[in-house]
């Protein structure tokens, strides 16, 4: 079970969240961070949110509300401001289905008042494996350890 314990937010990043899923702006957390959500043993800077389209007025709005401005031109594209510098706005990602494919079956992760789809491990390990980069590679095992930690374990009979 996700736990938003295991990836402290700020109020900043919290108010810009509730705004966005307020606004009934659809998005799924994706990356290394769903990944430390569901108990992964590994580290990450940034909280990697995929949107079906950078037009969509929601981010924007609810980076305002958050005190902050979305900086779409940035490579990726990013919220700014105090306390909202780790959230990368991410239009694909490689080695997953369609956003809407993705999205219907992302995990629900309740946060204070609201609650925010998060990528399932097994395609955060899909997407880290087809993108290939170094950085991704490296940190496959610690994603494979969290899955396998999280599977029910086969009980084998005794033979008599």
């Amino acid at each position: 079970m996700p736990r938003s314990s295991d990836f402290p937010l700020t109020d900043a990043e919290l108010t810009f969240l509730r705004e966005l899923t307020r606004a009934g702006s659809r998005f799924v957390v994706v990356g290394v961070g769903a990944a430390v959500l569901q108990g992964a043993d590994a580290v990450t800077q940034d909280l990697d949110l995929w949107v079906p389209s950078l037009a969509d007025p929601a981010i924007a709005e609810a980076a305002r509300a958050a005190g902050g401005v979305f900086a779409w031109r940035a490579s990726p594209p990013m919220i700014a401001g105090d306390d909202l510098d780790r959230i990368d706005i991410v239009s694909r990602c490689d080695g997953l289905r369609s956003f809407d494919v993705e999205y219907a079956k992302a995990l629900e992760l309740p946060l204070d008042d609201f609650s925010v789809k998060i990528l399932p491990l097994d395609r955060v390990i899909a997407s880290k494996r087809a993108a290939g980069r170094p950085k991704d590679l490296a940190v496959l095992e610690a994603l494979n350890a969290a899955l396998a930690a999280t599977r029910p374990r086969r009980r084998t009979r005794k033979r008599r």
